[in-house]
C-alpha cells in the first residue's frame, strides 16, 4: 500500500490495484497525457528540491526547476511568475506554469536563427548575430552577447554554429527530462512521497483536477492567451541567454591507461606491516559512508600504503559488483585548525585493483581517510524476484541457519573484523552495531554477550557470532525481518548478493618503525574528505576560468583512472553551473547524469563529478561543457 496526500485532508491509503511499476508480474495500463504530465512535473521538481512539500523561494530557483522540465524561461517569463510580492511558489504554482509556457520545438529554434544565415551554411556572423540580439525586441547587452559568442564548441572563425547549438540546447532538454524521470523511477523513497496535492495515480482513476493555485500566483496570468507574435524571437532570446558563460574540458585516455603510471612495489624486506579492514555503505540517499582511521608513525620513514577491495568467498553463479570498485587513500595531517588540514598526499597509482603510495612521512599522527568516487558503487536498480531463505526448522523442530545465510554471515565477520585476528572486539562489533541498529553495546551488555556466546580473550569468535544471529531469529520465532533489516545495512540485497557496499583492506608498511593504524569513525565521505578531495585537484589538476567571471574557477584532474572536476565560487554570491557530459565517449560519472546543475555557495568550493571509463578495455574521451547560469 501506498501513501498519498489529498487536497485538504490528511494522508490517505491508495490499494494496491494502482499501478505499481517496481513490482514485477504488474500489468501496466497505458498513462494518461495528464498522469504524464504531473509526473514530469515531479521529476523535474524533485531534481531540484528534496520533496515537493518544499516551496521555490527565489527566482534562480524558478529558473532551474524550469529548465528541468524542459524550458528555457527568458527574463521576462520569470518576471511574469514572480513579481516584487512574489514570497514563494509551491509546487501547485510550478505545474500552472509548466501548462501556460509550452517548450520550445526544435523546428521553432532552427526557424529563428535560419531567418538570420544569409550564406545559408548553417552559421550566422557574430556580427549579425550582435546586431540583431542588441538592436531589436528583447535586447540583451554587449556582455551578454559577449558571452554567447564565447560559448564554448559553437563558435569558430567569427561564425555561432546555430545547428550544434540547437542540436546541443534540444539534447540538454530531452536528455534533462529523460533522466530526472528515470531517477524518480529508480529511488522508491522519492516515487512514495507525498507531491503537493497530487499522488501517483492509478489509471483507472480520473485524471487529476488542475491544483489551486497560491495566492502568490497573478490571478491576471491565468486569463492571458499568449499570442505566436513574438514567441520564435523569444525562445531564441531564452535559449541563448541560458547561460552566460561556459568552458570545456576535453581529455582522452588510452585503454587500460594506468599501465603508464603502475604501482610499483618496493623492496618490503625488514619493514613493518599493519593491517586493517573497512567497508564502503551506500546510503538510500546514495550517500556514501566509511569506516576513517588514524594513523601513527613513530620516527620519519618510507612508507609504502595501499587500499583495495576486500576478496570474499564467492559462490559460484553470484556476481561480485564491489570488485570492481575503485578505492582511495587521503592522507592528511592532524591539525589543531580543522579547517585547514594538510593533504599529504593520496593513493593515486594503480596496480590492477590495487591503489597505492610510496613516500616518506615524518613522525606524528596522520588521518586515513578512505574514499570512492562512487562511479561504480551505486544503487542497484533490477528488482529480485526471489527472496532466499534465511531459517529453516530441522525434524526436531529447532530452528537452523541456512546454509547461503551462514556463508553470508561468515563474509560479514570477515568485514566487521577489522584487524583480521578471527576475533570480534568490542570496538569491532560495536561499529557493526552503529551501522545496523544506531546503538552500541555496552561493557555490561557485552559481559552478557561472552556468557552465552562463544568468545576468547573477551573476543567474539565466528561460530559466537553466528549463534548470535541464530538468537536473534529464535527470539522472532523464525521471522526474518530483523535479520534482514540487518543485511540490507550491511549492502546485501534479497538475493544475499553484495551490491551496495564495497569492504575494503588497507596494508601499511614502514621501513624505520612500526605504524600504528585504527579505525576511529564511521561517517559520511564528505566534510574533511571532500576538503581534501578539492586541495589535491587545485593543486595538480588543470584550471580554466570562466570567460567573464574571473572568480568562477573550474578545476579538473585525471590521475589515469578517473577524473574529477572542482567548481571554486570566489564571488560574494552563489551561482548556478550547468554540466553537460553528452559530448564524452565511454564514461561514467557518480552522479548518474549526463546532464546536471550544481549550486555554489559564495566563497566556496566543491567537488562536482567524478568520471570513470564504462570499459577499461576502450578508449574513453571525457568532454565536459560547464556553463554558468544567468
Amino acid at each position: 500500500m501506498r501513501m498519498a496526500a489529498s487536497p485538504g485532508n490528511d494522508a490517505v491509503f491508495t490499494c494496491q490495484k494502482s499501478t505499481l511499476s517496481g513490482i514485477p508480474g504488474t500489468k501496466k495500463s497505458p498513462l494518461s497525457e495528464e498522469e504524464i504530465f504531473y509526473m514530469n512535473c515531479r521529476a523535474a521538481y524533485l531534481t531540484v528540491f528534496k520533496s515537493s512539500l518544499e516551496n521555490i523561494i527565489s527566482k534562480d530557483q524558478l529558473c532551474l526547476a524550469l529548465q528541468h522540465a524542459g524550458r528555457n524561461p527568458s527574463q521576462k517569463i520569470i518576471n511574469k511568475y514572480w513579481t516584487p510580492q512574489t514570497a514563494k511558489l509551491n509546487f501547485d504554482d510550478f505545474c500552472i506554469i509548466l501548462r501556460k509556457e509550452k517548450p520550445t520545438s526544435k523546428a521553432e529554434l532552427l526557424e529563428s536563427f535560419k531567418q538570420l544565415d544569409v550564406n545559408d551554411d548553417g552559421c550566422i556572423l557574430h556580427t549579425d548575430l550582435y546586431k540583431f540580439l542588441t538592436k531589436r525586441g528583447e535586447r540583451m547587452t554587449q556582455e551578454e552577447v559577449n558571452a554567447i559568442i564565447n560559448l564554448a564548441d559553437v563558435n569558430a572563425d567569427g561564425k555561432f554554429d546555430y545547428i550544434k547549438f540547437c542540436k546541443l540546447y534540444m539534447t540538454t532538454n530531452d536528455r534533462c527530462l529523460k533522466t530526472t524521470l528515470e531517477k524518480l523511477e529508480a529511488n522508491r523513497k522519492l516515487r512514495l512521497q507525498q507531491f503537493g496535492s497530487h499522488f501517483e495515480g492509478s489509471p483507472e482513476r480520473d485524471p487529476s483536477p488542475v491544483p489551486k493555485p497560491s495566492p502568490r500566483v497573478i490571478r491576471k496570468s491565468d486569463q492571458e492567451t499568449v499570442s505566436n507574435k513574438g514567441e520564435i524571437r523569444n525562445s531564441l532570446l531564452s535559449a541563448t541567454r541560458k547561460f552566460k558563460a561556459s568552458v570545456s574540458f576535453m581529455i582522452t585516455l588510452a585503454a587500460n591507461s594506468n599501465q603508464n603510471a603502475r604501482l610499483m612495489e618496493p623492496n618490503l624486506k625488514d619493514w613493518q606491516c599493519v593491517q586493517s579492514k573497512g567497508c564502503f555503505f551506500l546510503e538510500d540517499d546514495g550517500e556514501i559512508i566509511s569506516h576513517q582511521y588514524k594513523m601513527q608513525i613513530a620516527q620519519r620513514s618510507m612508507v609504502y600504503l595501499t587500499i583495495k577491495p576486500l576478496n570474499l568467498s564467492q559462490v559460484e553463479g553470484k556476481s561480485s559488483p564491489w570488485l570492481s570498485v575503485d578505492t582511495a587513500l587521503y592522507v592528511v595531517k592532524e591539525s589543531e585548525s580543522e579547517a585547514h588540514p594538510q593533504l599529504v598526499c593520496f593513493t593515486d597509482l594503480r596496480n590492477r585493483e590495487v591503489f597505492g603510495w610510496t613516500g616518506e612521512l615524518g613522525p606524528g599522527i596522520y588521518w586515513l581517510i578512505p574514499s570512492t568516487t562512487g562511479c561504480r558503487l551505486k544503487k542497484e536498480i533490477k528488482p529480485i524476484t526471489e527472496e532466499v531463505q534465511l531459517v529453516y526448522r530441522d525434524e526436531a523442530g529447532r530452528l537452523c541457519l541456512t546454509s547461503e545465510f551462514r556463508s553470508t554471515l561468515s563474509d560479514v565477520f570477515e568485514v566487521i573484523d577489522l584487524d583480521g585476528n578471527g576475533f570480534l572486539s568490542l570496538e569491532e562489533y560495536n561499529f557493526f552495531e552503529l551501522r545496523t541498529s544506531g546503538e552500541k553495546c555496552d561493557e555490561d551488555a557485552w559481559a552478557v554477550c561472552r556468557e552465552n556466546f562463544d568468545t576468547k580473550k573477551n573476543e567474539l569468535t565466528r561460530q559466537g557470532f553466528l549463534d548470535l544471529n541464530l538468537m536473534e531469529a529464535n527470539d522472532r520465532e523464525g521471522n526474518p525481518l530483523d535479520l534482514w533489516v540487518t543485511l540490507h545495512a550491511m549492502g546485501y540485497n534479497k538475493a544475499l548478493e553484495l551490491t551496495e557496499a564495497c569492504p575494503f583492506v588497507i596494508d601499511l608498511y614502514a621501513e624505520k618503525c612500526k605504524p600504528r593504524i585504527k579505525a576511529v569513525l564511521m561517517e559520511a565521505c564528505s566534510g574533511q574528505l571532500e576538503k581534501a578531495i578539492c586541495k589535491c585537484v587545485h593543486s595538480r589538476g588543470d584550471a580554466k576560468v570562466m570567460d567573464g567571471y574571473d572568480n568562477i574557477i573550474i578545476h579538473t584532474f585525471s590521475c589515469d583512472t578517473w577524473i574529477t572536476s572542482t567548481i571554486e565560487n570566489k564571488s560574494d554570491n552563489k551561482v548556478i553551473i550547468h554540466i553537460n557530459n553528452e559530448l564524452s565517449e565511454n564514461c561514467v560519472n557518480n552522479r548518474g547524469l549526463n546532464i546536471f546543475a550544481v549550486e555554489v555557495a559564495p566563497k566556496s568550493t566543491m567537488v562536482c563529478q567524478h568520471v570513470m571509463p564504462l570499459n577499461e578495455q576502450q578508449e574513453w574521451i571525457y568532454h565536459c561543457v560547464f556553463s554558468l547560469i544567468s
